[in-house]
């Protein structure tokens, strides 16, 4: 079978290659999938770049999550093959994967293979992360990056939930498609001063959280648009660059910082809460009030150019792999 693999540490584009190897066959607890689609996520590119939470052991395979049908059971597990199946695991991009039947979601016919193969990485950290924030209605959030997959979702779940949204954009392409979405205001970082237009917007009461995936100057700044007791939750450092933080600010505002991880709280949470969240996220996807679109999908024998155009500025919809 193919699969993407990468034997030293760097940029995706240069490293990732198609082997060809042998089918694995599944432990205790585990099931074989047989992949129909995977998406490239900042995760995953970042994991190549030993950039993750998640350190590879190398060699190693390559995305994180994708759908596709259970084709053979390891010892334990007592659901059938034949299934078509969400599943989190390392080296989704690939012909076939192992992965814990505890990870995997049956998913209904009426969600497409596209959406599916989305379904637990953005889907779930938009969902967990707004419920963590504890925001209600007609309160404020700031969301960094608004222009990607996960801050569209997010966008579209408080518009649902009647939170109004402030985004930071450095190109003005997506605008008319975030305002589609629901988004009360956009600010371009570099025309604007985000302070100042936050503190407008807000009228001078300033934001009840941040949800923040840059890094940098942008959040640097972004904590100043905070309200007092707001907070700060932290979920990606696209600039590569570590913040600097005013602590006078955070102690005299009663300022929060925190961070999330998705994997950290799929451990967290009792599986009653896990359950509850897939059934409401596959529920709005089914429904059409979110949405995930996918903008080109790619064989995996072009794993380079789907990296390429993945990390270009711009898209309006997520990059698939389709095996």
């Amino acid at each position: 079978m193919q699969t993407v693999n990468f034997a030293t540490i760097g940029k995706p584009a240069d490293t990732l290659q198609v082997i060809d190897t042998f089918l694995p066959e599944p432990g205790p607890g585990e099931v074989r999938i047989k992949v129909i689609a995977s998406p490239i996520n900042p995760s995953d590119l970042m994991f190549v770049q030993n950039l993750y939470g998640i350190q590879p052991e190398l060699p190693s395979g390559a995305g994180f999550e994708g759908v596709g049908i259970v084709d053979a059971l390891g010892e334990g597990v007592t659901m059938r093959t034949g299934i078509r199946v969400s599943f989190t695991a390392i080296g989704a991009w690939s012909a076939y994967v192992l992965a814990n039947q505890r990870s995997l979601i049956p998913v209904p016919d009426a969600l497409s293979d596209e959406v599916a193969a989305q379904l637990f990485v953005n889907p779930f950290s938009a969902y967990a992360m707004l419920e963590e924030s504890g925001l209600q209605p007609g309160q404020w959030v700031l969301l960094t990056a608004a222009g990607s997959s996960f801050s569209k979702l997010v966008i579209q779940l408080c518009k649902l939930k009647g939170i109004q949204t402030i985004g930071t954009v450095r190109h003005n392409e997506l605008d008319d498609e975030l305002k589609a979405l629901g988004i009360t205001a956009i600010v371009n970082t570099e025309k604007e001063k985000l302070t100042s237009r936050v503190k407008a917007l807000t009228e001078g009461k300033g934001v009840t959280c941040v949800l923040e995936a840059v890094g940098g100057n942008t959040a640097s700044d972004a904590l100043k648009c905070l309200a007092k007791g707001g907070t700060m939750i932290l979920y990606g450092v696209l600039s590569m660059q570590n913040p600097s933080f005013n602590v006078g600010l955070m102690i005299f505002r009663e300022l929060t910082i925190k961070g999330f991880w998705l994997t950290d709280w799929m451990r967290r949470v009792d599986s009653q809460t896990r359950q509850t969240v897939a059934r409401n996220v596959i529920t709005l996807l089914v429904g059409g009030q979110i949405q995930v679109p996918v903008e080109a999908t790619y064989p995996l024998s072009e794993i380079k150019k789907a990296v390429e155009h993945s990390e270009q500025a711009g898209r309006h919809g997520k990059i698939l792999i389709k095996v």
